[in-house]
Parts: structure tokens; C-alpha cells; sequence
């Protein structure tokens, strides 16, 4: 019986995952004067997206052979979230930072990461990058697909499941989560995968890979060790995008209702909650009277 290629034997994929080191969104307080989100005293954990892309990243160089290196770009503190990568299993790490890249919005922080990737592809030419689908401080989901354009790369975004790469003939098959259901699609390595929430289960680090992540050299770069052209488009300067306001949203004053049903059916309490909610929206009757949904009252 002839033995399995082992992972060593194949090809290889040079795998490139980008993180970021953002606010506990659950401890993110705003400014009452200012408006602007107070970071003081707030701790910072690695984006929980970026988390799915790195076990994703692992997975495919457990599978396939290869190396994972994981990029980010942020303040000298952001290395904590890529020594928590390198004790996850990553094999490489690289930081970004530089004062020019302060107030950065997606377009300025894209063209610094592309900046990076470009120069890191010298070394290594890239396979995949990987990405979360958004980070939970800005939510907007650009800088995955701004990267794919800036690089030239075949973008592949809100990926729920990486289903087969084929390293020699350059393929990869992925479903991808859309408002309709899911979409199976086919394409060609070099790419730029960004991942949604529950494609895997995130991995706990290997004794050996803590340790190693605590004496690991993360690689450090200014803007120009990056490889950045145009310190014009970096930081402030290179963000179209003006935050006028930043406020917390106004607690809500109506209470919860409850509603008493006196028998056991499910529909009594369908119907229950129904009629409460058509006598305080009167009009929503009528509109479910036109729609394709009609409700059979007695």
C-alpha cells in the first residue's frame, strides 16, 4: 500500500494571515463630552474574526505543508496579539507600526498592509491571504477586499468553508454565506480568502508553540521597511473617511410586555403575541393582508 504524501512531501502553501488588535468591544465606553470612544484602561484582545482566519490558515499548512505568517499593522502593543498568534501555532510574525500610521481609516490601513504584503512576496510569493470578514471596532469589511485589489488578488469573501485546494494546478473551492444561501465557488490561487464566524474551531497553542511564542522575535517595520512608497497615503493624511460623531446609543424606555396564554398550543401563543402586536401596529395588518403571508383569523 503506498504511504500518504505527508505534509513535508507536498508542495506547500506560503500563507499570509492579517490580524489586528482591537478594544473588548464589550468594555468600549464613549466620551460624554467628545463623543470619541475612550481606549484608556480598556484591554485589547486579537479581533475574534482574525482568530477563524489564523485556525483556517493552520489547517490548510497542517493539511498541505507550507508556512503561516501573520501581518498587522498597529501601535509597538499590537505585538501582544501576535505573540498570541505565534502561540496558536503560527510560524512567523511581522509588525507594522509607525507614528505615521495613526488615524488610518480602511483605505490608508489597506494600502500599508498591501504595502507589506508586497514586500514580504519577495521573499515568499504568496499563495493565500486570510483575513476575518471585519473587525469588530469598525465593522466596515474593507480592508480584506481592499488588500485583494491593491495586490491584484482573486478575492473570496464571507468564506464559511474552505472545501479543497489543489497546490499544483492553483485551485481552490470554497463556499462562500450570501443573502440567498450559499455559493459554491471555484478559483485560482493566488487569492484572498476573508472568513466569517464558526468555519472552524479555533485551536488551543501547543505546549511547545507558547513557549517558542514567548522567546520569538516578532519582526518589526517602520513604513519604509515595509516597503510603503507614499507616506502621503499612510495614516491621517492618506483617510478620506471624517468621523463626525461616535455616540452610544440611548437605552430604551418601553418594557418588555409579557403575555398570558391560557392554553398549551403553540399557536394560542402565536396568536397571543400576534394580536398584541396588531392592536399597537394597526396598519401591519392590512400591509400582511396584501403581502404573500395572510393570517387566517377566526
Amino acid at each position: 500500500m503506498t504511504r500518504p504524501p505527508h505534509a513535508a512531501d507536498r508542495p506547500g502553501l506560503n500563507l499570509f494571515v492579517c490580524i489586528k488588535q482591537v478594544p473588548d468591544s464589550a468594555q468600549i465606553r464613549v466620551h460624554p463630552v467628545t463623543n470619541t470612544i475612550m481606549r484608556q484602561g480598556v484591554p485589547t484582545i486579537v479581533n475574534p474574526y482574525d482568530l477563524f482566519a489564523l485556525e483556517e490558515a493552520l489547517r490548510l499548512r497542517d493539511e498541505y505543508g507550507g508556512s503561516v505568517t501573520v501581518l498587522s499593522m498597529g501601535p509597538p502593543m499590537a505585538e501582544e496579539a501576535l505573540r498570541r498568534a505565534l502561540g496558536i501555532g503560527a510560524d512567523h510574525a511581522v509588525l507594522i507600526t509607525d507614528r505615521r500610521f495613526a488615524g488610518a481609516d480602511t483605505l490608508a490601513t489597506s494600502y500599508a498592509l498591501a504595502s507589506a504584503l508586497t514586500t514580504l512576496g519577495r521573499e515568499q510569493p504568496i499563495d493565500m491571504v486570510l483575513t476575518g470578514k471585519q473587525t469588530i471596532d469598525g465593522d466596515t469589511a474593507q480592508v480584506g477586499p481592499g488588500i485583494a485589489r491593491r495586490l491584484g488578488l482573486e478575492q473570496l469573501t464571507y468564506v464559511a468553508a474552505i472545501d479543497r485546494v489543489d497546490p499544483l494546478r492553483r485551485e481552490i473551492v470554497v463556499r462562500r454565506r450570501s443573502e440567498g444561501g450559499v455559493q459554491v465557488l471555484a478559483s485560482r490561487l493566488p487569492c484572498l480568502v476573508s472568513v466569517v464566524e464558526g468555519l472552524n474551531e479555533v485551536r488551543r497553542g501547543a505546549v511547545a508553540d507558547v513557549l517558542r511564542a514567548a522567546r520569538a522575535e516578532v519582526v518589526t517595520w517602520s513604513a519604509t521597511e515595509a516597503g510603503v512608497e507614499d507616506p502621503m497615503r499612510c495614516g491621517l493624511r492618506g483617510s478620506p473617511t471624517v468621523v463626525r460623531r461616535v455616540f452610544a446609543p440611548s437605552p430604551r424606555q418601553e418594557r418588555a410586555q409579557m403575555v398570558a396564554v391560557t392554553g398549551k398550543r403553540p399557536s394560542q401563543l402565536a396568536d397571543a403575541v400576534l394580536d398584541l402586536v396588531l392592536t399597537q401596529q394597526p396598519k401591519l395588518e392590512a400591509a400582511l393582508a396584501d403581502g404573500p403571508v395572510r393570517r387566517n383569523r377566526p
